[in-house]
């Protein structure tokens, strides 16, 4: 029987529902996933199906203690294999700006390593392609099961060098990537010999989105934001366009549903536009509720200044909904404009104003027919039953 081992750095967490339903959905293709975080979650639970993957999920920091133990256990079992993985890690320290992390991730793979002997695991598939995929690449060179990674990006093309990610690639039986355009960042710095490991595995979405066509919200001028409030999305940008266009629409609202490090400074950027009334910032909220936003709004818009794939327009076209989005990274994979919805470049505050300006003068058969063509973009792509199917055949080969 196939057993795999799932790593992520904090699982379950608020911004990860991609990867619980990625478990989900193998799920029920009949494949044992035991979950490992490296650390507890810090976000709570906001999401009722959070909490039940959290009784899941092993901490790998629950105990240093525990941590240490099991790394004085490995040296004195398996010696040869410990001292070579001190060496690599050695390398990894003198050539990356993690340095003395590498050792760390060493010590975190002892304790993998004994917890996936225990559990018969026979492989392990790391989310992210930081130090998840650095820990499972220890793991590895102790002796432990064979393992793969998901890239994303735009974190890891920030640093790919300082990541390894061609050394951990070149270690791992295959990498996931959630885009056409992931996939050509890392053969970049990947051997050409070893481009067949580059494997497209789309994140996706669930029956929660998928099963119901809902009613359309054409008659609404909210505008809907879904993801982290961090430097990356570009939110202040979003609001900066909706300040420039409110004035000639009363009624229109902007709705920011999540949270983050830049929380505190869009709420002053909102009062200092005037827009306390027309703004809404609703904190993290579970799915259902992400859902409902969704269902109200005439469109979801996306500033983003680095991505990868934004799972939330997934969630917009499976609802009917079309999406406003910067032109970057694997979003003109799956947005397509004048068909789905508007894609204008990033950073560019006139084009992203004039498209949100379009978006709320197009009429109501032109938004419908969007918003079908974004749904059966996603139904034909973005199912994530049978986006899992790559990984299913690389988990049983």
């Amino acid at each position: 029987m196939t057993r795999v081992a799932y790593l992520v750095n904090q699982y379950p967490s608020v911004s990860h529902t991609f990867i619980r339903r990625e478990i989900a959905a193998l799920e029920r293709a009949g494949i044992e996933v035991h979950r490992f975080s490296i650390r507890a979650s810090a976000d709570g639970f906001v999401d009722p199906d959070d909490h039940t993957e959290s009784t899941k999920t092993e901490v790998l920091l629950h105990s240093p203690a525990e941590v240490l133990a099991h790394t004085l256990l490995v040296a004195l079992s398996k010696p040869i294999s410990f001292i070579r993985t001190i060496f690599i890690a050695l390398a990894s320290a003198i050539r990356t700006p993690l340095g003395l992390k590498h050792f760390v991730y060493v010590a975190q793979a002892c304790w993998l390593l004994r917890r996936c002997a225990r559990r018969d695991i026979n492989h392990l598939h790391a989310h992210f392609g930081t130090n998840p995929a650095a820990v499972a690449r220890y793991c590895r060179r102790l002796g432990g099961p064979r393992y793969s990674f998901t890239i994303h990006g735009p974190d890891e093309w920030d640093s790919p060098r300082g990541y390894q990610l061609a050394e951990k690639a070149i270690d791992a039986e295959f990498v996931a990537c959630i885009s056409h355009y992931t996939g050509a960042q890392l053969r970049r710095f990947l051997p050409t010999e070893h481009w067949p490991k580059v494997q497209i595995v789309r994140c996706g979405v669930d029956s929660l989105f998928l099963d119901q066509v809902p009613p359309s919200s054409l008659h609404s001028n909210n505008l809907v934001f879904v993801g982290r409030l961090s430097p990356q999305k570009g939110v202040p940008l979003l609001v900066d366009a909706f300040s420039r266009i409110a004035p000639d629409y009363p009624d229109a609202r902007l709705v920011l549903c999540g949270d983050g490090e830049l929380r505190s400074e869009i709420e002053q950027q909102v009062s200092d536009c005037g827009l306390q009334d027309r703004v809404e910032i609703t904190g993290w909220i579970d799915a259902a509720t992400v859902r409902e936003h969704m269902i109200a709004a005439r469109a979801v818009a996306m500033a983003s200044f680095g991505e990868g794939l934004p799972v939330a327009i997934m969630e917009a076209f499976a609802l009917g909904r079309p999406v406003i989005a910067t032109s970057i990274a694997g979003i003109p994979e799956l947005v397509k404009p004048g068909v789905n919805g508007w894609l204008v470049p990033a950073g560019d505050l006139d084009a992203l104003a004039a498209a949100i300006r379009e978006c709320f003068d197009s009429d109501e058969r032109s938004l419908r027919v969007m918003g079908e063509h974004g749904r059966a973009a996603v139904a034909a792509q973005h199912n994530i039953d049978a986006a899992v199917a790559p990984l299913i055949e690389r988990f049983t080969e």
